[in-house]
């Protein structure tokens, strides 16, 4: 029995263009989610994983196989359905999980033949079960998995084309932020996998330089915290020789030895979500994690790089506090706090979250043509009606913004400081010229937009905008 697991392309996302920058190949991740359900699956399968982010192959030159299964973030879901349409035009049945599906299950249900919500893990062995019988059910509810006894993910099934290899050790989070659906989808309560299974698992990758996925590596809470060092000193006692980057929140500055464990396991950069330069912004999206003790952003930024680990952070462009000028704010904001990356994103209203209930009853998404209009679900177009910022408006303040952050002198400022700091200069050097190297296909990418969008996206009536 053949198996194909296929995880579908975005062609509107620029940062999958390997072929059209050399940088992105830094900014292309697995997808991990296929590797662990490889990792699931008994022996009498012939498994093969496809990420068309890598290029779309010609599916009628590999192997037909018997079972297809398909992920797929919301973004993705459009080019999900053509795959599943493929493959079903030829008789081979089509089994489609993932975010998208979960959240959107009545809308997947009509595309492929078979649809799993929630986590997988505790429910593919009875997917394949029913597969081999030919009698799949159009639903499979996989809800939230116990992480205590999972199998390693298969990391020898994709080519060796990848800057990063990837690992997860912990789900969930409590933080719940309005715009995020890993809440909705992960669960608030913080699952841990055990750390002897993690170390194994790390031992096994291939790439010098691992990606860990987990949305917040080391949790909120005291206990939290402990595990991760836990962790950490079981990683530096495997010697394992990797370096890697993780998504956390700031408080993992607020411990000095968290981060001498974190440096000496090999932590070599942090991606953290500012989300709003103002404490108005935090708490419109409910991020108020990050007003607590009325915390000082930059010295926390200069205590986890004295550990020589990069900082990226995330910023979120289109709030209903934004102003004309919020581009040019984030950009001296990030420079301020002396981020080496900055990662900045427009609102974007994802099916499941708060946000999108609070704009869909408020008559705020303007692309609703769907399935059609999901590609534009990226978190990189202005999909949805913003309080002060029209279409063209929107689009100027985030180009404004990257321009400003990423103009050669703040580059070349900030990758002189890695040097001088000895603070993975290459790596700093490489996400900036990624970065810098995308703004013209970005411009290019919202002229496009804009053309075609403009007259579904006027501007913002303050008589309708929500009451503050």
């Amino acid at each position: 029995m053949r198996l194909c697991l296929i995880n579908p392309s975005n062609p509107l996302v620029s940062i999958v263009r390997v072929k059209e920058s050399r940088w992105n190949r830094y900014r292309v991740w697995k997808p991990l989610s296929l590797m662990a359900l490889a990792g699931l699956t008994p022996p009498e399968w012939d498994v093969s994983i496809v990420d068309e982010n890598l290029g779309s192959p010609d599916y009628t030159a590999l192997p037909r196989p018997d079972l297809v299964g398909i992920t797929a973030f919301t973004s993705q879901a459009n080019r999900a359905y053509e795959v599943a349409a493929y493959f079903r035009g030829r008789g081979v049945p089509v089994v489609m999980g993932g975010i998208h599906a979960t959240m959107c299950r009545d809308e997947v249900m009509a595309h492929v033949d078979a649809v799993v919500t929630g986590e997988a893990e505790d429910i593919w062995g009875e997917v394949l079960h029913d597969a081999r019988q030919g009698n799949l059910r159009k639903w499979y509810d996989g809800g939230r998995v116990d992480l205590s006894n999972i199998p390693p993910a298969r990391h020898d099934l994709l080519p060796p084309e990848y800057a990063f290899g990837a690992i997860q050790t912990t789900r969930g989070c409590p933080l719940n932020c309005s715009f995020c659906s890993v809440t909705a989808f992960n669960g608030a309560q913080y699952r841990q996998r055990p750390i002897a299974e993690v170390v194994k698992e790390f031992q096994m990758i291939r790439e010098r330089r691992v990606l860990v996925v987990d949305d917040n590596l080391i949790g909120t809470r005291p206990q939290h915290v402990a595990r991760a060092k836990e962790l950490f000193r079981s990683m530096v006692q495997a010697n394992l020789r990797k370096e890697w980057v993780a998504q956390t929140t700031i408080n993992f500055a607020d411990d000095e030895e968290l981060l001498a464990l974190a440096a000496e396991a090999g932590c070599r950069g942090v991606f953290i979500g500012f989300e709003s330069p103002t404490p108005e912004g935090l708490q419109e999206i409910g991020k108020k994690f990050n007003m607590l003790e009325k915390r000082d952003f930059r010295a926390s930024v200069r205590r986890i790089q004295r550990h020589n680990i990069l900082v990226v952070g995330s910023f979120i462009i289109g709030l209903d506090i934004d102003q004309p000028g919020i581009g040019r704010y984030i950009a001296e904001t990030a420079s301020r706090y002396g981020l080496d990356n900055l990662n900045v994103l427009f609102l974007t209203p994802l099916p499941g979250t708060r946000l999108w209930k609070q704009m869909k009853a408020e008559n705020r998404l303007r692309l609703i043509e769907f399935p059609e209009d999901w590609k534009y679900y990226t978190l990189t177009f202005p999909v949805a009606r913003y309080t002060h910022l029209s279409l063209d408006d929107i689009i100027e303040e985030m180009l404004v913004c990257d321009r400003e952050f990423y103009s050669w002198p703040r580059i070349l400022q900030r990758v002189w400081r890695n040097v001088w700091g000895r603070r993975q200069p290459l790596i700093s050097l490489i996400g900036n010229f990624s970065y810098r190297k995308n703004l013209q296909l970005n411009c290019t990418s919202y002229a496009d937009f804009s053309r075609k969008y403009a007259d579904r996206c006027p501007p913002a009536d303050p008589l309708s905008s929500p009451d503050p």
